[in-house]
């Protein structure tokens, strides 16, 4: 095996690996200082997200949203953005599509479920689109950009369904109207919540792939991500690319928010979703921005989402454990080279790199 390979194995493939056992293993201490039995508890997750009746399915209807929102995060990290906000783009996606689902009733499904997702994509669109102007325009950082916006988001949504015009007249809960039945996602698996998004989410796999790989969008992406400067000198817009793709990412995350209004709850709740943007970091991260890797990364942290709540009945160790795992992936994905002190894991060295290394260098010094 050449040094190049096992150096790309490592990152793609060591390193998340040692990072989520590494994750598991300090919760597991964590567990410990609580008093409680870390063995019992993990066993507790695993029955909860795949033997328990229902459990698997529940896993993949889990998994669904952290796809969409894991391809939105990782698309931003590939042009060297750092959407924080795809928690308010899931929530416009969320509104929008409960907007288009409760317009045209009577419709047939074959035409209203795909308005319906491509108004939650508009949604997110824009939301994400005007912390990409702002970057764009005027160099404001997206990170703090999309946390604010996230917050509108939430208070906006807040305001529809509590005491806007979406809020449902008849309910004595919170929430918006239900949509019409012919917006609603089939259901994959008779007796459980399985849906058709399961589907959507895996096909957006190799479409996400496609664009950043094989298309121009995604060589402008790549470039831009890999260096702006490089980027302008090659004739690139970097700041049309920067708006496009925060706008992408934004749609993949309405995507999300739709999907799971049109696949799961057919109303939107006054507290509609718990975290799933900001997990999506960790999924994202994980994955190493990989489109492909996308699917086990968010397979896992829907897993542990869904065990969780069972964990905590059967055990009484708190759900918050996951927070814990989740921390140290991300922390060890991050810092790659913590791993090798750690593990005392010697860097392969790919000689190709270093010599461009010393090249730029030389160039560098000589200017």
């Amino acid at each position: 095996m050449s040094r190049a390979l096992r150096q790309r194995l490592f990152a793609a493939v060591f390193i998340p690996v040692i990072s989520v056992a590494c994750g598991f293993v300090v919760a597991g201490v964590a567990v410990v200082i609580t008093g409680s039995d870390p063995l019992a508890a993990f066993t507790a997750l695993f029955q909860g997200a795949f033997t328990n009746p229902r459990a698997f399915p529940e896993t993949l209807v889990a998994m669904t949203p952290y796809v969409f929102l894991g391809l939105a995060v990782a698309l931003g990290f590939r042009a060297g953005l750092f959407n924080i906000g795809a928690e308010g783009q899931f929530y416009l996606g969320a509104i929008f599509g409960v907007l288009a689902g409760n317009s045209l009733p009577g419709t047939p499904g074959i035409i209203h479920i795909p308005l319906a997702l491509a108004f939650g994509m508009l949604g997110g669109f824009i939301w994400a689109a005007v912390p990409g102007l702002l970057k764009a325009r005027f160099g404001a950082h997206e990170v703090i950009t999309t946390i604010m916006l996230n917050y509108v988001a939430f208070q906006l949504t807040d305001f529809l369904i509590n005491k806007g015009p979406m809020s449902d007249p008849h309910s004595t809960a919170p929430r918006t109207p239900f949509i019409d039945p012919g917006a609603q996602l089939p259901i994959l698996l008779s007796g459980s919540r399985l849906h058709l998004g399961l589907i959507l989410a895996v096909i957006a796999v190799p479409i996400v792939w496609f664009l950043l790989e094989r298309t121009t969008i995604g060589f402008r992406i790549r470039t831009v991500g890999f260096s702006q400067g490089a980027a302008r000198a090659a004739g690139i817009s970097v700041a049309w690319t920067l708006v496009l793709t925060m706008g992408i990412s934004g749609a993949l995350a309405g995507l999300a928010g739709a999907d799971e209004i049109l696949g799961v709850s057919h109303y939107m709740p006054a507290s509609f979703s718990v975290g799933y943007g900001f997990d999506s970091i960790a999924v994202a991260l994980l994955a190493r921005s990989n489109p492909w890797a996308i699917l086990p990364s968010a397979f896992l942290f829907g897993a542990m989402r869904n065990g969780a709540a069972f964990m905590q009945l059967q055990t009484q160790v708190s759900s918050d454990l996951i927070s814990i795992v989740q921390a140290i992936v991300i922390m060890f994905v991050a810092a790659p080279v913590m791993v090798r002190w750690i593990f005392r894991l010697r860097e392969v060295p790919v000689g190709g790199l270093q010599i461009t290394q010393r090249e730029t260098t030389g160039v560098s010094s000589e200017t």
